[in-house]
């Protein structure tokens, strides 16, 4: 990363570090999200079951993925990259913050301005760095210079859950928000301190007169979008599960109408590449539905399912389970495990609270339970979330080498070729977890922990075959003029496939035998494996004309 040889440009370190807290901040804060949704009122959690906890989730990461087209936009047209930025920086840095007060209000008002602020951050980050390599000193380093830049991302993503960790144990949930809040706020610090090294790649972009048509349409789609989601939300009954997905949906009809509207008015050269990525954009949204249950689905089997037990060395990053002692009635006294507080409806119907043994403890051996006054020290859960950044950073040197192999023996596989070869390896991560199921006799007894690991190392690879590729895709077979609209595009598949992994999510209680429930995910990703093998020859043919 040195600029002494005029390899990079200098302001490359800077938006490293800027990236690397922006997703220390984000990161910490999904490891956590379905943790403190379902934790119990009385520990500081908001007490919502598995089901609604998923829903919630994939809504937000829904989200998160639409609003960055917008944010781009204005950033080009009106509001400049810097600026854009700084303001989603600082939102995203508040959103945070708000999550630790403990007020519904603020809950829901804290998630709406992390996706308003993630909208002007993400996208104009990478735009501001590629503009910086346009440079013609830097240009030939330009792949190497995001190589060095996602290394940021993902190294932030590994902190991140070592922090959360910790502090959620020893001060608490709100505490840990504020931490990731903090992290935002040095971010844009370190973002300001570089400014001078970007100021003049911070150029905005006059719309074409050809360009004007297209923008007052997406404009007017927006509209539209906003009250079909409006109805989807208010309309009796549920069509796919809950408000919250009919309302994403029914938003997503316009977008995709949008979307196809393109294709008809493109001329006949450009069908061909535009066909070419929106059939990958449709394939692909099965991968992110798998991909992003690591926040529900592996999450949950992390918590319940999976064998925790640690030293106690580790004890500040981790939960502590004691014995204590309860009184019974007759004045004799038994030492039990710590208590949790549920709600119950009496006889009358009135709701009162119980006493329940922590979840963890009913498939764990009661020899293993901790002796009277004594803790049991488990793994925090959140720190699974840490094994797929850190096999992002171990292999993605691996992954470069084994391609940059092939293309000197002139095997190297075309982008679609990547991609179908990232979805099959994906599709074996979910089998895995259904020899993992097996193992533990369908949750009878705890997991090794190896299991997730293995899977979270198997699909990473798939990850790094098919996410940059993705990129890589639009950025080779978009007509000049919709490359922007395109990496929307992206986006858009990316965030239905969001959405659909808070919908399995929501299911996750509702197969008595886990191993079905990831049978199901392998079945999904092997259709859309299939279907792109079938494909490929014509795929293939589009990214040669190309």
């Amino acid at each position: 990363m040195s600029t002494a040889t005029g390899k990079h440009p200098k302001g490359l370190p800077y938006l490293f570090f800027t990236e690397m807290w922006e997703r220390f901040g984000y990161y910490l804060m999904i490891g956590i999200f379905v943790l403190y949704m379902t934790d119990l009122p009385g520990k500081g959690g908001l007490g919502l079951d598995n089901s609604d906890a998923a829903d919630i989730f994939g809504t937000f990461i829904a989200f998160v993925y639409l609003t960055p087209f917008m944010g781009g936009l204005l950033a080009d047209l009106k509001l400049g990259y810097r600026f854009s930025i700084t303001l989603g920086g600082i939102l995203m840095g508040i959103g945070y913050c708000m999550l630790a007060i403990p007020e519904k209000w603020a809950f829901y008002a804290s998630l709406g301005t992390m996706i308003v602020g993630n909208g002007f951050f993400k996208p104009n980050i990478s735009t501001l760095l590629g503009n910086l390599y346009n440079d013609p000193q830097y240009k030939a380093n330009k792949d190497f210079g995001f190589n060095i830049f996602y290394m940021g991302i993902n190294i932030g993503a590994f902190v991140c859950n070592f922090i959360a960790a910790f502090m959620r144990h020893n001060f608490g949930w709100g505490f840990a928000f504020v931490s990731a809040g903090i992290g935002m706020f040095i971010g844009v610090i370190i973002f300001w301190l570089g400014s001078k090294h970007y100021a003049h790649a911070d150029v905005r972009k006059e719309p074409k007169p050809e360009d004007k048509p297209l923008l007052m349409r997406f404009a007017m789609l927006l509209g539209v979008a906003l009250v079909l989601g409006i109805i989807g939300w208010i309309i009796p009954g549920n069509i796919m599960g809950s408000d919250s997905t009919d309302a994403f949906f029914f938003g997503c009809i316009p977008v995709i109408i949008f979307y196809s509207g393109i294709y008809k008015q493109a001329t006949a050269e450009e069908k061909v590449p535009l066909g070419t990525m929106f059939t990958i954009f449709v394939i692909v949204i099965l991968f992110w539905t798998v991909f992003k249950q690591n926040g529900t689905a592996l999450t949950t089997y992390a918590e319940h399912y999976t064998d925790r037990e640690m030293p106690t060395y580790m004890v500040g990053v981790s939960d502590k389970l004691h014995m204590i002692e309860k009184k019974k009635a007759a004045n004799d006294s038994v030492y039990q495990l710590d208590e949790q507080f549920r709600k119950i409806k009496d006889e009358n119907g009135k709701a009162q609270l119980c006493y329940d043994y922590p979840t963890y403890f009913k498939n764990l051996p009661p020899e293993k339970y901790p002796k009277e006054g004594e803790s049991l020290n488990l793994i925090s859960t959140e720190l699974f979330q840490s094994i797929n950044p850190f096999f992002v950073v171990a292999l993605t040197p691996l992954v470069v080498a084994f391609f940059v192999y092939l293309r000197k023996r002139g095997k190297e596989p075309t982008t679609a070729t990547k991609i179908a070869y990232g979805l099959l390896i994906s599709a074996l991560s979910t089998l895995v977890m259904v020899f993992a199921v097996y193992q533990s006799d369908n949750g009878m007894h705890k997991a090794s922990a190896w299991w997730l690991i293995a899977s979270y190392g198997v699909i990473t690879i798939g990850e790094l075959c098919l996410s940059p590729m993705g990129l890589s895709m639009v950025s080779k077979l978009s007509p000049p003029r919709f490359t922007a609209l395109m990496m929307g595009g992206w986006s858009l598949a990316t965030s239905i496939g969001n959405k659909l992994s808070g919908v399995m999510g929501k299911n996750w209680d509702k197969f008595d035998n886990k191993a079905n429930y990831f049978y199901l995910n392998f079945f999904l990703l092997m259709f859309a494996t299939i279907i792109l093998f079938v494909l490929l020859k014509r795929l293939n043919k589009a990214f040669k004309e190309n």
